[in-house]
């Protein structure tokens, strides 16, 4: 209790079901390029529609599906959208052993499991609330941010000898298991999860699509927050695939370098994780956020310098290491604070939004940065991304907001 170290069987549950699925989603890393290129033969602009269009179109399908979700019990959403994401991308490898794949139907999945996995990180959070009073919060999230990054190192090279091995399609099916499995280990939480309160009006009102964003916009800490996490996740995911350019192309990197310079700097992740409850127990929530945000922002501008051998492998790697050490303290305490400050009956929304606007801003940024490097060069392009990231702090919140603290439902005493 105290200690925040045993936070009960039911979450232990609910973090089992998040490592399955992560891990999953890690060995499938790079699947869905993979068998377009291998197996439809597609050229670059429907690889890159692939990531960009898929991540885009899933967010606005996901849009309704918030303010949907916030009057419903969370549990029963997140078995259901582990389920729909087995069967969406089950049908990859029934088609392919038909012989009817098409890139069609590999851009619909992805649209469907973007959109789900947008429900169920928003559905997530809200459920984590009722699991969890909020003194465990941060080890939770942290205990989330951790497993992340551990899958994050072990997933990529198992998912590439499963690829060497068995080909791309096989990686797709361990995906589609680890999200059975998820939902199995959801369903074991078990438990009594309260039932929302509903609205006068049950009826979704298109005005009630934008509850999400309306909230975050009115709420003077959430509001930089917003903008900062943003603009941030954006920047540094659109550098990503110019750096695949730079590296691979005109440096002359070898894939499993490229792959090492990035796999092996999560180690810091893991690192960082572990760290933010004891920074944030000694220095507070807002100075933590505000200096490992200001921190994490610093790192990206050095890849614009990356050059040959194995100095520009160690450059990358050092980059990499510091800005994702930043990231493996900053996410747990931000979403923690997100989390804390957010009203029960708002939080799927909240997430909703914010999920979306992160996915759609990425996938927009993605594809002008692609531009960019056409037009400028990779490296300038890189670099521009750099000096941009620079300026992100300034979205930070300035003031020490206490985050909002809710009375504390009835709750039955039939236990």
């Amino acid at each position: 209790m105290g200690s925040g170290h045993r936070l009960g069987r039911r979450f232990g549950w609910l973090w089992g079901a998040y490592g399955t699925s992560a891990l999953g989603t890690w060995l499938a890393f790079g699947a869905f390029p993979l068998i377009a290129i291998q197996v439809l033969h597609a050229g670059p602009a429907e690889v890159a529609a692939l990531s960009s269009v898929g991540a885009a179109v899933g967010a606005a399908v996901a849009v309704p599906l918030g303010p949907w979700v916030e009057f419903r019990r969370k549990r029963p959403v997140l078995i259901a959208m582990d389920l729909v994401r087995f069967a969406a991308l089950l049908t990859i490898p029934a088609a392919y052993a038909l012989g009817a794949l098409t890139f069609l139907q590999l851009l619909l999945v992805s649209v469907v499991v973007a959109a789900a996995d947008i429900t169920f990180r928003a559905a997530s959070g809200a459920y984590l609330k009722t699991l969890l009073p909020a003194e465990d919060l941060l080890v939770a999230n942290a205990r989330f941010e951790s497993t992340t990054w551990t899958t994050t190192i072990i997933g990529p090279p198992l998912g590439g000898a499963a690829i060497g091995l068995l080909g791309p399609v096989a990686t797709v099916v361990a995906d589609a298991v680890s999200y059975l499995l998820s939902a199995l280990g959801i369903r074991a939480t078990g438990g009594q999860e309260p039932q929302p309160e509903r609205r006068e009006a049950a009826r979704l009102r298109a005005r009630d699509l934008l509850d999400g964003w309306r909230y975050i916009l009115a709420d003077a800490a959430l509001r930089p927050l917003f903008f900062n996490t943003a603009l941030f996740n954006a920047l540094v995911m659109a550098a990503q695939p110019l750096m695949a350019v730079l590296m691979l192309g005109r440096l002359g990197f070898e894939p499993w370098q490229y792959g090492l310079a990035f796999a092996a700097p999560s180690i810091g992740g893991l690192l960082g994780s572990r760290l933010a409850r004891p920074l944030v127990t000694r220095y507070g929530q807002h100075q933590v956020l505000v200096v490992v945000g200001t921190l994490r922002a610093l790192w990206s501008v050095g890849l614009a310098f990356t050059g040959p051998g194995v100095g520009g492998l160690l450059l990358v790697m050092g980059v990499e290491l510091g800005l994702i050490f930043c990231c493996g303290v900053f996410n747990p305490v931000y979403a923690t604070y997100r989390l804390e400050r957010t009203a029960t009956d708002r939080v799927t929304r909240t997430l909703s939004a914010w999920a979306v606007t992160t996915k759609a801003s990425t996938a927009l940024l993605t594809a002008v940065w692609g531009v960019l490097g056409g037009l400028l060069g990779p490296r300038i392009a890189i670099g521009l991304a750099g000096a941009l990231l620079l300026a992100t702090p300034l979205l930070l919140p300035r003031h020490d907001h206490t985050p909002q603290r809710e009375p504390e439902p009835a709750r039955s005493h039939t236990t």
